[in-house]
């Protein structure tokens, strides 16, 4: 009989809290009618004959609230920002000045709210999916050692009762994280 590998907590929170990380950075990608140096993230720029992350070609600020600016470091690559940002997808309009571009963002019409809301509702769920998803896999691991007669039954149970509070906690983490991005959302 195969013997499984021993219980490890400190992988199932550090997978929860992997879950909860992923989730937090998916939400900043969420245009908020703010201005936010993240919203450029997932801009990537040819340039030197690759594809290249904006934040490798140029500084990225948020003087204002509803402003951004990108200050490219090699004037002949602005006009090949100018045109990834624009093409992007994220609905924005640079305002191209020699080396650097200034980027209003324009302030988030009601259904673009609702839609972000919905948006960011799914992207907790997936969250929530993948702490349970590992809840499981722990539960799986503590019954398979349980009945290869590696841990006893009160150390299944007091190990299954920490698996449980670490969820919880990680669901609540989810949680208060989605109730967060909608008020930001929300505010007008």
């Amino acid at each position: 009989m195969a013997q499984h590998k021993p219980f490890d907590m400190d992988d199932l929170t550090k997978r929860m809290k992997g879950a909860v990380a992923t989730l937090k950075h998916e939400f900043a990608g969420l245009r908020t009618g703010r201005a936010s140096v993240t919203l450029l993230e997932p801009v990537h720029v040819d340039a030197y004959g690759s594809s290249m992350p904006l934040n490798q070609v140029a500084t990225v600020n948020a003087p204002e609230p509803r402003l951004l600016t990108v200050q490219v470091w090699d004037r002949g690559l602005a006009t090949a920002v100018d045109k990834a940002i624009r093409s992007a997808g994220l609905g924005l309009n640079p305002q191209l000045d020699g080396q650097l571009l200034r980027i209003p963002i324009p302030p988030l019409t009601e259904d673009r709210r609702k839609e972000l809301s919905k948006i960011a509702a799914k992207y907790a769920e997936a969250a929530r999916v993948a702490v349970r998803n590992i809840r499981r896999d722990g539960m799986e691991h503590l019954k398979a050692l349980e009945k290869e007669h590696q841990i006893s039954e009160d150390e299944h149970k007091k190990k299954h009762d920490l698996v449980q509070k670490a969820t919880d906690s990680h669901v609540k983490e989810i949680d208060d994280a989605l109730a967060g991005k909608e008020k930001e959302i929300m505010q007008v």
